[in-house]
């Protein structure tokens, strides 16, 4: 059957079993609505602010966490559910539509900074990917106190394929998220700086949700891995933290014992590109590097007959992420190195 059409305010978040809904935000283009996937299952523990939500496609091109959720849409029986779970296979449906980062054949905004004050409720922050945020504010939030959104690199940046999170202040909290984390079978967990306004994890970790980030691929494809890493973290949290019955083994680095954390909270973790030129990688992610070792060469095709210039990492750790596309901007990360650190638990 077609799933129904409805406003926010119509969706069931309470009542026991499976629902299957396109959730309407006004067009502001075309006399239209967008609609947004979302399906709710709530079991027979269900607690009023429990749950689980799972979240693709916060950027529009980043295409591992759409098809992992579409997936789990078919895998989770409703019967095994035991507290309320809600996918939404895609929530940036605006950038989604267009195959980009961000929404931009409609308001040019990037969802992963749209969670800012009187997102979606002033006539300044009125256009549709403020009003998703507000959705998610005023609809999602309440119902849940797990919240996983599944990102990738997209055409931005090639990862070591990563769970991730923010410094956590509150003790109990963080061991939960490092915890789940490490469920997605990684090779590596990243702790990532929490200086950008308007992140929809910083707003869930600052409500005291376990929250949860990734990054599952690059190159705007679909990465295997990320599609298996994925499924296990989203099965994972939704085992452990009480919504789903049943028991899932560990895969992965997470089984292996190989799974490394690392941090990526000091600037010097960061290289910018200091001109435009094309980037040329000497080492895969995942590569453990010197501080000042060559990871890869900047080269400046205005100048042929010069030397690339070598990019050298600003600190001793791991490499995670380097520009996907040759191409670069001045001003780009085309390295990030994370510095290696110990579990808050065993």
């Amino acid at each position: 059957m077609p799933r129904p059409v409805v406003p926010p305010s119509q969706l069931d978040f309470e009542s026991p079993g499976r629902r299957d809904y396109l959730v309407s935000l006004e067009h502001d283009s075309i006399w239209g609505e967008f609609l947004i996937p979302l399906t709710v299952m709530v079991g027979p523990k269900a607690a009023p602010g429990r749950g689980l939500v799972a979240f693709g496609s916060n950027h529009g091109n980043e295409y591992e966490g759409p098809v992992v959720v579409k997936n789990l849409l078919r895998e989770i029986d409703p019967k095994q559910v035991q507290g309320r779970i809600i996918l939404v296979p895609v929530l940036n449906v605006a950038a989604f539509r267009a195959g980009t980062r961000e929404s931009t054949q409609d308001d040019g905004v990037n969802l992963n900074r749209a969670f800012v004050d009187q997102a979606g409720t002033t006539p300044a922050l009125a256009g549709i990917t403020h009003r998703i945020a507000a959705f998610v504010r005023d609809s999602i939030w309440p119902q849940v106190h797990v919240v996983i959104d599944l990102h990738s690199g997209g055409e931005v940046a090639r990862f070591s394929l990563c769970a991730n999170f923010h410094p956590i202040d509150e003790p109990e909290q963080g061991q939960l998220i490092e915890q789940s984390a490490r469920w997605f079978g990684v090779p590596l967990v990243m702790v990532y700086q929490n200086r950008t306004p308007g992140l929809l994890p910083s707003e869930a970790e600052r409500l005291g949700k376990i929250t949860l980030g990734t990054e599952l691929g690059w190159g705007s494809a679909v990465n295997e891995e990320g599609v298996a890493y994925g499924r296990q973290g989203v099965l994972a949290a939704a085992i452990h933290h009480g919504q789903l019955q049943g028991q899932i083994r560990p895969i992965g680095h997470h089984a292996a014992g190989t799974q490394r954390k690392v941090e990526i909270v000091d600037r010097a973790c960061f290289v910018p590109a200091p001109f435009p030129g094309l980037y040329q990688p000497l080492m895969p992610c995942g590569t453990k590097v010197k501080r000042g070792q060559s990871v890869g060469l900047l080269h400046d095709f205005n100048r042929i007959d010069e030397e690339p210039c070598p990019i050298q990492a600003g600190v001793e750790g791991v490499v995670l992420a380097q520009a996907w596309r040759a191409r670069v901007e001045q001003g780009q990360h085309i390295l990030v190195v994370g510095q290696e650190r110990d579990w808050l638990s065993p």
